[in-house]
């Protein structure tokens, strides 16, 4: 008897634990459930994710992509490569070298009395500086004394600065008093204000040009002539002489006013305080530029109907095909986008950004992505205050200008265009020591954006860095004589041929394994890069003929490319021209 009673005993607390075990389990079932359905769904999640085939510039930086066999994980560090991402390896055997040559002659000695040049120049601060720059060259080919140029104020830009409000106007006259005498203003004639003779000349006029077409009116009818709309009036090869002219301007004479140029330096100087380094992106990110570049940003209908809005102010801009536009690298990349090349090219987390750009399209949700990215994100807003800026503020060249110091003295500099900006940066770069300017490769790129979620962040990372030889602002990558001048100053640009041999000797010494070690602690390894890319990728500049109401038609306009842009339209719409000249 005792024994069935033990049995039915155990049998009983058997089925007790059970029961205790499976409301155990029916509850935690129940909380999983309730959680599963708080949880985001896996596309909110996803890290960059793609919609439909385009980049949303709104996606939030989360948790990797995981696509099959593959994981796309954006790591936080720019990895261990071989190369310094800081410094142009070769920067070292070239050097700015604009000295005027003997057979220069000094200003006296060709200037003619009777003959006065006056320009107006047009456009934002950078377009009015390739103005200032080509109109001394041009006073110059005229034996003419130039005027101090004026400023566009009536134009998109609304800026009513004048030359000396900008530029040390003092110095401009005297540093290039050896080249070409200047004066303030016209003298008087007869007791009378001297009203010149006005008039335009084609783009890219010839040195031939203004002696065929200027000179015979300066010296027939009126000995003062003001040339109008004063922007890439200069053919873009001169004369060697007549290009280092070009440089001790840009380069030397051109100085900001003294109030602009102190604050541009506490803004260097408050960014090198957060940071030894720190990059200097220019975004043009704004509505305006993306309306006119016709693209499609994954905004859907919203996107389409404001940026559509904005296309229809200018009449010569016809309808595009947005995806056509991207794959041919008409687009500046999404903040998103210029990110993760920053990332690939190896500069992690850690890396202070120094943002120039006006109003951001979609503002802080487009800008999201970048800054989980890099979080020290910083501009002229966040790194000075509203009084210290109300000088400048009202004033968008000067503005601009601050801007121009911030990213001239940047580490590396990091454009999403190929504006006036954007180019006299590079150029100016290249001559102060090729210090790296970055490119997209906005064609290559983009379809590499497209696929990324099939492949590994390694081999992401491995094709941007393929895709970028050619754009990241080495010596020789662009050959000489290629592209629009200011860019691109080959004729102020040497090469120290015997140290650059003597570190090549180096070089050699170690590849045979000839070098001892103390040898080996000099040497310095020498490759240069301007045939490391396809040269179907390398940016062409179309010609342009005399006619000043030639329009370039839409598809030859390249965002990224080294030359021609968008911001060289020659339009009758003046505001689409000005407003995209930086």
């Amino acid at each position: 008897m005792a024994l069935p009673r033990r049995r039915n005993l155990s049998y009983n607390r058997f089925r007790s634990l059970v029961k205790f075990i499976s409301s155990i389990s029916g509850v935690l079932l129940i909380l999983f459930a309730f959680l599963s359905f708080l949880a985001p769904s896996p596309n909110e999640s996803q890290h960059f994710h793609l919609r439909h085939h385009h980049n949303s510039f709104n996606a939030v930086v989360e948790d990797p992509v995981t696509s099959g066999d593959s994981v796309f994980h954006v790591p936080s560090s720019g990895g261990k490569l071989d190369r310094d991402i800081w410094s142009s390896r070769n920067a070292k055997f070239f050097y700015g070298c604009s000295n005027v040559s003997a057979k220069f002659a000094k200003a006296e000695a060709v200037s003619r009395p009777t003959r006065y040049l006056a320009i107006a120049t047009s456009g934002g601060l950078n377009q009015q500086r390739t103005g200032i720059t080509d109109a001394v060259v041009a006073a110059r080919i005229l034996n003419a004394t130039l005027v101090v140029p004026k400023l566009d104020q009536k134009s998109f830009w609304k800026d009513a600065s004048n030359f000396s409000e900008i530029f040390d106007v003092d110095w401009f006259i005297s540093s290039l008093s050896k080249d070409v005498k200047i004066i303030k203003q016209l003298p008087k004639r007869g007791g009378k204000s001297w009203t010149p003779y006005t008039m335009r000349v084609p783009r890219k006029c010839s040195e031939r040009c203004y002696q065929n077409r200027v000179l015979p009116v300066i010296l027939k009818r009126h000995h003062a002539v003001q040339l109008n709309k004063f922007d890439y009036r200069l053919a873009n090869k001169l004369d060697t002489d007549l290009q280092k002219l070009r440089c001790r301007v840009n380069y030397h004479a051109l100085k900001f006013a003294d109030p602009i140029l102190e604050m541009g330096k506490t803004l260097v100087h408050r960014m090198r305080m957060r940071s030894k380094r720190y990059i200097a992106l220019h975004l043009r990110f704004e509505p305006d530029m993306l309306a006119f570049s016709g693209c499609d940003y994954g905004g859907g209908e919203k996107e389409r109907n404001e940026l559509g809005a904005i296309r229809k102010r200018w009449k010569t801009l016809h309808k595009n095909n947005p995806d056509k536009q991207r794959r041919q690298g008409k687009c500046p990349l999404t903040p998103e986008e210029v990110g993760l090349m920053l990332r690939a090219l190896g500069y992690g987390s850690d890396v202070h950004i120094y943002v120039a750009s006006g109003e951001v399209y979609g503002g802080e949700e487009t800008l999201r992505p970048l800054k989980s990215l890099f979080p020290n994100f910083y501009s002229k807003d966040t790194i000075a205050t509203k009084e210290e800026l109300a000088p400048f503020s009202s004033f968008s060249s000067r503005m601009a200008a601050l801007d121009f110091i911030v990213c001239d003295e940047s580490d590396v500099f990091v454009t999403n265009s190929n504006g006036n900006m954007a180019r006299i940066l590079a150029g100016r770069r290249k001559y102060f020591g090729h210090k790296p300017t970055i490119r997209p490769n906005a064609k290559k790129l983009y379809r590499l954006f497209l696929s990324r979620s099939n492949m590994t962040w390694e081999a992401f990372a491995s094709r941007v860095r393929t895709f970028q030889r050619g754009f990241m602002g080495e010596p020789k990558e662009v050959r000489p004589g290629r592209g629009e001048f200011h860019e691109n100053p080959s004729a102020c640009i040497c090469e120290d041929s015997e140290a650059r041999e003597k570190a090549t000797t180096y070089s050699r010494g170690k590849k045979n394994g000839k070098l001892d070690d103390s040898s080996r602690k000099k040497e310095v390894i020498v490759s240069d890069d301007q045939n490391d890319y396809d040269d179907n990728d390398e940016p062409r500049w179309p010609d342009l003929d005399d006619d000043e109401n030639q329009v370039w038609p839409q598809e030859k306009l390249h965002y990224n490319g080294t030359g021609s842009d968008y911001d060289a339209v020659i339009s009758d719409e003046p505001e689409l021209e000005e407003m995209l000249s930086d």
